[in-house]
């Protein structure tokens, strides 16, 4: 499979599809999703639906991803957290916008967490910061951020990923348990100011 040409294939869909900003259809295209799933799936790399990345996980669907992209609306520079590391592919992503040294992801997987590690130093994101842990408690020590994101399924926003974004700032979380919603919460005064949904989703739940 040429994966180069598969991955610019998928991307155009998705781009004519969801309206997606040049920012996000360009990180899209940068990062090759198929470094980060098992050798034995790397011919459905390309294909939009989520993949198994071992211990009962899942590397997010592309579309779900480049969504998710756009509605943090991050620029270069602005400094990210990102709670769910998995294998690595949506720090990458998020990456190719604000810069792998502004992003800080928290896995609460040892073993997904070193893997990703590898995956993302082998190829050219080795300056994203990744640390083991309960990820609904952040990652303190980089905080304020400008934005932050979770790619598991939580009952509410965590309040100290809210404390822990900047005023003005934003998160995005799939909220519920068997039915979810993305929501993009903008973040005011120590507490959620304003709170958007973005439609149904299905991701794993959260661990810890």
């Amino acid at each position: 499979m040429n994966h180069e040409a598969a991955r610019g294939a998928l991307v155009d869909r998705l781009a004519r599809r969801e309206g997606l900003s040049e920012s996000t259809i360009a990180a899209m295209k940068a990062v090759p999703r198929h470094e980060f799933v098992p050798s034995d799936r790397r011919d459905d790399a390309y294909a939009d639906r989520p993949l198994p990345i071992g211990d009962d996980q899942t590397i997010s669907a592309p579309h779900m991803v480049a969504i998710m992209t756009d509605l943090l609306g991050v620029e270069a520079g602005d400094s990210v957290l990102e709670v769910g590391t998995g294998c690595g592919y949506h720090a990458a992503v998020t990456s190719e916008v604000v810069g792998p040294e502004s992003v800080f992801s928290v896995e609460f997987s040892p073993e997904l967490a070193e893997q990703a590690r590898g995956t993302l130093e082998r190829i050219g994101y080795g300056d994203i910061s990744i640390r083991e842990g309960d990820g609904r408690e952040g990652w303190p020590e980089g905080a304020p951020y400008d934005a932050a994101y979770v790619t598991c399924a939580v009952p509410e926003i965590p309040a100290a990923v809210v404390d822990q974004v900047r005023s003005g700032g934003v998160i995005l979380a799939p909220v519920g348990d068997w039915s979810q919603t993305l929501v993009r919460a903008r973040i005011g005064e120590d507490a959620v100011a304003e709170r958007e949904t973005h439609g149904a989703v299905r991701f794993v739940s959260v661990r810890g």
